[in-house]
């Protein structure tokens, strides 16, 4: 029997004992904890080193935006105001002066942070002043509330104005309390010296200090200077700590040399009003003139407004009247018919003309005269203002003889003075004037002018028939005169108009003692709402010229609808043309006619009405 042969247990390969589930658990949890450490370890890794490219980036790549941004942050870059320039008379005195001011603002972020920071902060860095919008509240006399609504409606702005050109007391106050998020800021305000005397001529500027009406407004350009630049260091609170320096430096605006003379100015306005509340009147204009340089001395608009009180400013008052409005001339257009009648050759000062009855018809109208002349000449046609002897002339010599006096003198042409909303009138071309417009237009009637046109008008008849072009500006240089009719008709004209204030004419209340007078009244219907001519409201007009013997200066008074007295212009616009150039007469020391060697002499009483009290001592001896 054969010995089964047996493996040493030894020698035997032992079989791979299966692991159990909990075996297999535990290898899982280790091998998960270990990738979660990986990834962990991982994302930290790429974390810092995310972190770390970022620094090297900001610290070196990107080091000087970061430096910029860090800096705009507390530098700002602060306007300079640029101060405008004067308006003067042509003496130098002023008529629009530039005072500094401040404005208070707030920055309603800088000011809501503040706050914020206030309500976390148990100890606040400023314990004096807690409540910065009730004390500028105080300051500025408003409530709470107000001010309160006005920042939180710019919450997210971080400039307000608050409140402008604020009087000084209350800037310093403000300035003193250095309050969080609130600052003053230089500005200028506009000062007019002359106040309602000027204020239709020099106009007025907004708050801003921009030019929005007359001369303000036409000369803004000039007048505004170019405002600069400062960079200054503020801190949270927006207060400036540093000035680091100017950019750009303020440029002034030019000063603006007017023609005006403030003590005419002064006169004319003066005696202007006068005349019109006497009268009851609804406006009244006057222009008071060089005739050798066509420079306005004086111009008046009434009723006025005062520029330093923006209340009492309407449309109606803000208006300058001599140079915006227009009207009929009435009579006061005779000389220059009169002279296109010399003009024309076929007529001479003692050529006469049948007025009689009174009355003529033309062209289907009826033309009247205030009573029967008769026979009249040139001086009795300007003496007695006789529409029935302007008629017969102006069939005579046509038309357009007529009209080109009237255009060469400036009527329906801009004056070019360069002032807001001037206007050039209003005359129709010759070939548009009927037979009965032919003879309307010889007194005054179918035609426009303004208070400004007719001036220069007469300023061109009384030098010698040179017409010169107004200014409104101080004239540093001889004017350019353009010889628009004869000098011997001119001055024929001018002796002729002495007839007019003499006791036989119509404005002997013109008269001046010592002086010989030319000049011509005019009083015109008013065209109504329904286009057609009142009966009971008038423009009445004077111009005149002194002295006759040696024009140097005239004047036209324009009194629209006097309610009080008489209508005629005669009683109207001529007495207050008498006590404007008694006055001017006397403060240019113009010596009179009748006394060469000596200087005007005016009463007491004539002195005390013509200068205002505070030009008394200024204007002694002219």
């Amino acid at each position: 029997m054969s010995r089964a042969v047996t493996t040493p247990l030894r020698n035997q390969k032992k079989a791979a004992p299966t692991p159990s589930a909990k075996d297999r658990a535990q290898w899982w949890s280790w091998l998960g904890a270990r990738w979660r450490v990986a990834v962990v370890s991982g994302v930290f890794g790429l974390s810092a080193l995310i972190l770390v490219g970022r620094a090297v980036q900001i610290q070196i790549s990107e080091q000087g935006f970061y430096l910029q941004q860090g800096g705009d942050r507390q530098q700002r870059v602060q306007v300079i105001p640029a101060h405008r320039g004067m308006i003067t008379d042509r003496n130098g005195d002023p008529l629009a002066i530039s005072v500094p001011v401040d404005a208070v603002w707030v920055n309603p972020t800088e000011i809501t942070k503040y706050y914020q920071q206030l309500r976390t902060d148990p100890n606040p860095k400023s314990k004096k002043d807690p409540d910065p919008i009730k004390t500028l509240a105080a300051f500025l006399e408003i409530p709470r509330s107000v001010l309160q609504a006005q920042i939180d409606s710019n919450r997210s702005k971080q400039f307000i104005y608050v409140r402008r050109q604020l009087r000084p007391s209350v800037a310093q106050q403000i300035r003193a309390a250095k309050l969080p998020g609130v600052g003053l800021q230089r500005e200028y305000q506009r000062f007019y010296p002359t106040g309602d005397v000027s204020a239709p001529l020099v106009g007025f500027t907004n708050i801003d200090d921009h030019g929005q009406a007359g001369l303000e407004a036409s000369y803004n350009q000039y007048l505004s200077g170019k405002a600069g630049q400062r960079l200054i260091l503020k801190d949270a609170y927006g207060h400036e700590i540093d000035d680091l320096g100017v950019i750009s430096p303020a440029q002034p605006g030019n000063d603006l040399a007017l023609s005006i003379d403030r003590r005419l100015q002064y006169l004319t306005y003066s005696e202007l009003a006068k005349g019109v509340v006497e009268t009851q009147a609804e406006y009244g204009s006057a222009v008071l003139m060089n005739v050798a340089t066509g420079e306005v001395l004086a111009m008046a608009s009434v009723p006025s407004f005062n520029p330093n009180n923006r209340a009492t400013m309407t449309p109606a008052l803000t208006r300058n009247r001599a140079i915006v409005d227009q009207f009929e001339p009435g009579s006061s257009m005779k000389p220059f018919t009169i002279l296109a009648a010399l003009e024309s050759g076929r007529w001479q000062p003692q050529s006469t003309v049948n007025t009689s009855p009174g009355w003529v018809r033309v062209g289907g109208f009826t033309i009247r005269d205030h009573r029967n002349y008769g026979v009249l000449d040139l001086r009795g046609i300007l003496e007695k203002s006789s529409n029935v002897g302007a008629s017969h002339i102006a069939e005579d010599i046509g038309n357009k003889a007529l009209w080109t006096e009237f255009h060469d003198f400036g009527f329906g042409q801009d004056a070019g003075v360069g002032f807001p909303g001037e206007v050039s009138g209003r005359m129709e071309n010759w070939r548009d004037w009927s037979v009965s417009g032919t003879a309307a237009h010889s007194y005054g009637y179918g035609l426009s002018v303004t208070t400004l046109q007719l001036a220069t008008a007469y300023a061109a008849l009384a030098n010698h028939g040179r017409y010169i072009h107004p200014t409104l500006l101080r004239r540093s240089q001889p004017a350019h005169a353009v010889q628009v009719a004869s000098a011997k008709d001119a001055d024929t004209v001018v002796s002729l108009l002495q007839a007019v204030v003499s006791p036989e004419g119509t404005a002997p209340k013109a008269r001046i003692p010592g002086f010989h007078i030319a000049g011509k009244t005019g009083t015109s219907r008013m065209i109504g709402p329904d286009g057609k001519y009142s009966t009971d409201k008038y423009n009445t007009v004077f111009a005149g010229i002194a002295p006759a013997s040696d024009p140097r200066l005239v004047l036209v008074v324009v009194v629209t609808d006097p309610q009080k007295g008489s209508y005629y212009a005669g009683d109207v616009a001529a007495p207050i043309f008498q006590h404007i150039m008694a006055g001017a007469l006397r403060m240019l020391n113009i010596r009179p006619d009748d006394l060469p060697n000596e200087p005007a002499q005016l009463t007491a009483q004539q002195t005390t009405r013509l200068i205002p009290m505070s030009l008394t001592k200024r204007t002694e001896g002219g």
